[in-house]
């Protein structure tokens, strides 16, 4: 028997109405989202509902939005039965894998993602640092470049690497200028320029990553009930001490998320669920791994049912 992996995605994804379909139609996710607004103390749930969009997409709304979303996604399938051997999440989805397999509670994971939200807004003023995508180059070619532009006193990093050929740089905004610059000499097939607030995963979040330390250091971190792969190191760790050191690296390290995918595949699964909204990471573990692998949605009472179906 193959086995199977819950995926959670990271920011990007929210929209708003997400989650609300489970919040009409089940109690217990009902019971979930309201906890989110009692704990927060503020309408989150209107925020996922209705938005606006530019409120929504602010780091400290969305990290928590999405948390809560997954989390009723996850409400869903165990409802169904489905259970994961491994889970995964992209950047910020990593706190909800953690929470999924039980090291973190819900509570302590929302408090976490909204101060993480804030650390990342402050840590750099609004306007110095950026995020690309650069689409259709070899990891080894955009590494390169963004050590050619470092050492020359700029400061950008390959952030995300997604995909073969998708590949996330990050850091201050005429550096990333330049890289983007460089990676189309060198034939990119596409460079797209991404709406974000700030140089996730460079080392411009430093500051955010101090502040995160202390903020995480008091929480608890439990065994899991199952392996999470980090994000720091695609590998599978079921030490409390390790995943807490983790996600504190996470903020400034590269989300290595290809070979996270490919980890995966190495320990025998071959069905991946994606837990939350949109279908960014299914799409990425179509493009890592094209045959023998089933990749389902789990966004909406009506993807549950299918997945289930599927499953069963």
């Amino acid at each position: 028997m193959g086995k199977t992996a819950f995926l959670f995605p990271g920011q990007g994804s929210q929209h708003p109405g997400m989650a609300k379909a489970f919040y009409e139609q089940n109690n217990d996710i009902k019971a979930l989202i309201d906890e989110a607004d009692r704990i927060l103390d503020y309408p989150l749930s209107g925020l996922m509902f209705a938005g606006p969009e530019d409120e929504l997409k602010k780091t400290e709304n969305a990290q928590p939005a999405l948390l809560t979303a997954e989390m009723a996604s996850l409400e869903a399938l165990k409802q169904k039965g489905i259970k994961a051997d491994f889970a995964a999440g992209h950047s910020l989805g990593e706190y909800t894998a953690l929470t999924a397999a039980g090291v973190i509670s819900y509570e302590n994971a929302l408090r976490i993602v909204k101060q993480r939200g804030l650390f990342m807004e402050e840590a750099v003023p609004a306007g110095d640092g950026t995020m690309s995508a650069v689409m259709g180059l070899e990891r080894e070619t955009v590494e390169r470049i963004c050590s050619e532009i470092s050492s020359a006193g700029g400061i950008v990093q390959a952030a995300n690497l997604n995909a073969p050929g998708q590949i996330v740089i990050s850091g201050d905004k005429d550096a990333v200028a330049k890289a983007e610059e460089m990676a189309q000499q060198e034939n990119a097939k596409r460079v797209i320029s991404l709406e974000v607030s700030g140089p996730f995963h460079s080392r411009m979040m430093e500051p955010a990553q101090e502040k995160l330390t202390s903020a995480i250091e008091p929480i608890t971190f439990s065994e899991p009930a199952f392996p999470v792969l980090s994000n720091v190191n695609a590998m599978e760790e079921t030490d409390p001490a390790q995943l807490k050191q983790h996600v504190i690296e996470q903020v400034t390290s590269p989300v290595y998320w290809e070979d996270t995918i490919r980890r995966l595949l190495e320990l025998g699964v071959d069905t991946f669920i994606e837990a939350g909204p949109g279908n960014v990471l299914g799409g990425l573990v179509r493009r890592v791994q094209r045959r023998g692998v089933n990749v389902y949605s789990a966004q909406d009472p009506e993807s549950v049912e299918k997945t289930a179906a599927a499953l069963t």
